[in-house]
């Protein structure tokens, strides 16, 4: 494939809101030793990418400032040394930066096949969501079948990967959401219930529907969510922890914890970052993935769900539209 020495890509020209983007001409990234060039369809739209042009999470030191965590597209070049895929094969990768572009540079270990069926879009919305859904949900929160299971924010993008997976390895799934629109959207998708967080309690509600609680909960909030996360979970469960959408520091937001009852119940909490995540790490992630979930996705028993789509040049709408959390599921541009 001929390259051009030029391409359009979305960069954030200072920190702020969405009109801070700004569609930019930038050189082609040269794909080095290790390394794939894709040319991109499609890109997902993250919270982290939200957080980033905020000037709340900085790409890692030597990481292009062009934003976007995942992307699906056709390989354009190959790195030397990289044989585990040719110029024309179709993959949705996770990669550190630069998916809100024409082409972007990614760690073929990272990568993935685009599941046999799936348009670009669809594919564009899996590797960051599913890759942090198998490693928290799977992985660290150590979800079984039978396991009783609350994700929060149900309809977003994690959410509704969490609600499907966990549905398809066994669990009894609950979710919280915002709205009861929401809520129909999280028990269509396999939510044994889902409970709108402005309206019901979810500790008083997830202990009725359970008995005594929830073995795992995946957690978006932080903040006051902490302690009432401690009372929803039973004996033994596990709070994994993935963000901070109320604030990371119960003093600054003056909310008392008391950990006694974590204690008590002999509760595990934990938590992890995908990014900063070393590259043996993802490729790991990444095979399991391939060997467990993406069976699941080409016989459609899971799906991502799309939101809406924008071309790349409106990135500023799918970025001011997640923000409203107005979504349910995954906003992606395509290019």
């Amino acid at each position: 494939m001929d390259l051009p020495d030029l391409m359009t890509a979305i960069v954030a020209a200072a920190p702020g809101g969405p009109d801070v983007l700004e569609l930019r001409q930038v050189p082609v990234p040269v794909p080095k030793p290790g390394e794939i060039l894709v040319k991109v369809a499609a890109a997902g739209v993250n919270r982290p990418d939200i957080l980033q042009r905020q000037g709340d999470y900085p790409p890692p030191p030597g990481v292009t400032s062009v934003l976007g965590l995942e992307i699906a597209g056709v390989v354009a070049a190959v790195g030397a040394g990289v044989t585990t895929w040719n110029t024309g094969d179709a993959v949705c990768g996770l990669v550190v930066g630069g998916g809100y572009a024409e082409f972007c540079s990614a760690d073929p270990s990272s990568c993935l096949p685009v599941p046999a069926g799936f348009s670009m879009t669809m594919a564009a919305a899996l590797p960051e969501t599913f890759f942090t859904v198998w490693t928290n949900v799977f992985e660290r929160g150590r979800l079984s079948e039978g396991d009783r299971f609350l994700v929060h924010g149900g309809a977003s993008g994690i959410g509704t990967t969490a609600i499907q997976l966990a549905s398809a390895f066994g669990a009894r799934v609950f979710a919280t959401a915002g709205s009861a629109a929401k809520c129909r959207a999280c028990e269509a998708l396999g939510a044994e219930r889902a409970f709108n967080y402005r309206e019901e309690d979810f500790v008083k509600a997830v202990r009725a529907a359970t008995g005594d609680g929830v073995d795992l909960i995946l957690d978006i909030f932080g903040g006051e969510y902490f302690q009432r996360n401690v009372d929803a979970l039973a004996e033994d469960g596990r709070l994994v922890q993935i963000a901070f959408r109320t604030g990371a520091e119960a003093e600054r937001l003056k909310v008392p914890v008391d950990f006694m009852p974590a204690i008590r119940k002999r509760l595990l909490i934990t938590g992890s970052t995908l990014r900063a995540q070393s590259g043996v790490r993802k490729a790991a992630i990444a095979a399991a993935l391939h060997a467990r979930v993406w069976p699941l996705l080409e016989s459609g028993r899971v799906q991502p769900v799309i939101d809406s789509t924008f071309p790349l040049f409106q990135a500023r709408d799918a970025h001011a539209r997640m923000e409203r959390n107005e979504h349910i599921g995954k906003i992606v541009l395509t290019v």
